[in-house]
């Protein structure tokens, strides 16, 4: 399966049309990575994609079990989540 996903990843339209990478570009191979069992290369590939799965995991646990303070606990990751993606990108393009 990993390597079929390998082999058909989806190609980024900014990427193509632009030339330049977009704040999402690595996340395919971050989530390869990560199913590989390869943490570290992971967080290379894209920094923001572990606080990503926990993000979305407290939402769900929210959204079933009314999670106390549950809302805060979102609001402070999606921030978290925001400045992993923007100071990411910002190094990223800076090493261009």
């Amino acid at each position: 399966m990993i390597e079929w996903w390998k082999n058909h990843m989806i190609p980024c339209p900014v990427h193509h049309l632009t030339g330049y990478e977009c704040p999402g570009c690595g996340m395919q191979r971050a989530i390869i990575e990560l199913l590989k069992g390869n943490l570290w290369e992971s967080i290379l590939y894209y920094p923001a994609l572990i606080p990503l799965i926990i993000m979305f995991i407290v939402l769900i646990l929210h959204l079933k079990f009314d999670i106390k303070n549950g809302a805060k606990i979102l609001k402070f990751v999606f921030i978290l989540n925001a400045i992993i993606v923007s100071l990411s990108y910002i190094l990223k393009i800076s090493q261009h």
